[in-house]
């Protein structure tokens, strides 16, 4: 690792002013900081997921039931068997009879057209451009490239060498000793000397001028800036840090504060007054209603009960003044067999088990 630079007065004089400037700058922000990052994450955990999973199980519920489902469901009971019915239909209806029709019909009769085509087509065919066309189509070739040779080649080779070479020859030296030999003379007599001394003034009037600004004003002028927000930015650093034991520390402080004002005394008064509070009240007060309740409740449901009796012996003594008592029901002899007795450990069905 390379050594430390080592640190200017500059660095060391402006330091502990600009932390201490900012540490009473950052501790608010920090502490408001912290403050709203535990209300979001109470509200986050205890309000905005809950309902965001709840939202989510309910639009996903009414997507499947809207989106899903119905689909599937159409997929599975009217495409899946229409598309079989309609596969077993064709299959019996064109696969069957196309393959029948293929198997027993066209391809004889492919057979046979082929054979047809090769005795009279296919083997004269051969024998004509074997014997007949082949050698003619040679001569042809041979003939035709004569005359192209004699019509479109040897043409433009003569007048490429006779008349366009040498007039390109001729071309060149005019261009040679009317443009190039000129050109060459005004670039190193004229414009060369010229642009050295443009450089050189532009070199003397700007650049250097420029450069000694840059190394004696610009450069220091930026090292010092530079110093000066690296120093900023560590003490922002720093004082965020110290700000961060701060706000835990001062959290810790109200948390405990909380604690002692309003939950143990309230934890107190719970256990030491209410409960025994609430219990004297369930064993003098609550229990000796609720018992005189229930036995109101079930002297009531008796007295209910003995009156729709009453009633409905009443009733039946009116039906019977009117219309007489009920005729009972004649016994008719079944040929069905009696259902025999439910057996037990004691009892048995056969004679030599029998006492």
């Amino acid at each position: 690792m390379a050594a430390a630079q080592p640190e200017g007065c500059l660095a060391v004089a402006i330091r502990i002013p600009v932390r201490i400037v900012v540490l009473v700058l950052v501790v608010p922000v920090r502490l408001l900081w912290d403050a709203l990052a535990v209300c979001g994450t109470f509200l986050y955990r205890n309000a905005l997921r809950p309902a965001g999973r709840a939202i989510g199980a309910v639009l996903t519920f009414l997507c499947k039931a809207v989106f899903v489902w119905p689909w599937v469901g159409l997929w599975r009971y009217v495409i899946v068997p229409v598309g079989k019915g309609l596969a077993w239909l064709g299959r019996g209806l064109f696969v069957v009879p196309v393959m029948w029709l293929y198997a027993r019909v066209l391809t004889p009769i492919g057979h046979g057209i082929a054979w047809l085509g090769r005795v009279l087509l296919v083997i004269p065919a051969s024998w004509l451009y074997a014997r007949v066309l082949t050698p003619l189509g040679r001569a042809l070739w041979v003939g035709i490239g004569w005359l192209g040779k004699a019509v479109f080649v040897w043409p433009w080779v003569g007048l490429w060498r006779y008349v366009v070479v040498p007039v390109g020859v001729a071309i060149a030296w005019l261009v040679r000793t009317l443009i190039v030999v000129p050109a060459v003379w005004l670039y190193t007599a004229v414009l060369t000397p010229v642009g050295r001394g443009i450089t050189t003034l532009l070199r003397w009037t700007l650049v250097v001028p420029l450069v000694a600004l840059w190394r004696w004003v610009l450069a220091p002028v930026g090292r010092a800036i530079a110093v000066v927000a690296r120093e900023i930015a560590d003490a922002f650093g720093h004082a965020w840090r110290i700000a961060g034991h701060i706000s835990l520390v001062v959290g810790r402080f109200l948390g405990t504060l909380l604690r002692w004002i309003f939950v143990e005394p309230v934890r107190w008064a719970y256990r030491t007054v209410l409960t025994p509070v609430g219990h004297v009240i369930r064993d003098v007060l609550w229990n000796p209603v609720a018992a005189a309740a229930r036995s109101v409740g079930r002297t009531t449901r008796r007295a209910l009960a003995s009156a729709r009796d009453t009633v409905r012996q009443a009733r039946a003594d009116v039906r019977r003044m009117l219309f007489g008592a009920p005729r009972e029901a004649i016994p008719v002899a079944r040929r069905e067999p009696d259902t025999p007795e439910t057996r037990t450990l004691g009892s048995s069905t056969t004679a030599l088990m029998k006492d």
